[in-house]
This record gives C-alpha cells, sequence and structure tokens, in this order.
C-alpha cells in the first residue's frame, strides 16, 4: 500500500502543517476516539439492551359537561381523531 517514503514525507507534510506542539494533542484525542469506537464495538457485540418498560398513555372516557356560567356549546356529534369523516 504505503512505502516508508511515502509514509516518511506524509510525516513531514502533517508536522509543518500542524506545528511539533499540536501533535501531543492530536494524538491524545486520537487515542481517546478509538478508545471510545472500541467500547461502543464490545457493546454493540454485546447484544441490545432492553427498552425500557413504558405504560402506555391511560385513556379517561366520560361525559365532559360545561363550567358555571359558560356560554360556549359543545360540537354536535362525536368529534376527535377517531371521529367519522363527512
Amino acid at each position: 500500500m504505503f512505502g516508508i517514503s511515502e509514509i516518511a514525507i506524509l510525516l513531514i507534510v502533517v508536522i509543518l502543517l500542524l506545528g511539533a506542539k499540536k501533535l501531543p494533542d492530536l494524538a491524545r484525542s486520537m487515542g481517546k476516539s478509538a478508545r471510545i469506537l472500541k467500547s461502543e464495538a464490545a457493546a454493540m457485540k454485546a447484544g441490545p439492551t432492553p427498552p425500557p418498560t413504558v405504560e402506555g398513555p391511560t385513556v379517561i372516557t366520560g361525559t365532559v359537561h360545561p363550567a358555571p356560567g359558560d356560554t360556549t356549546r359543545p360540537p354536535a356529534g362525536p368529534s376527535g381523531p377517531d371521529a367519522p369523516r363527512a
């Protein structure tokens, strides 16, 4: 793939572009990224975790009574997302 001379040229170019001061920080962040990737890959191989059990919404049925002094009237017939459309 790459020979030693090509790798050396790439390394010299990287040192010139980034500077010698930033190379340790770059290597440190690459190491952290590799560790995170490795741990995530191990977690994926371990299998999926079961999703937390969440109860569905509670449906309350009943009649809606207007408040005293309320002058608005409820619509005639059923309404809502389950009501038949015209």
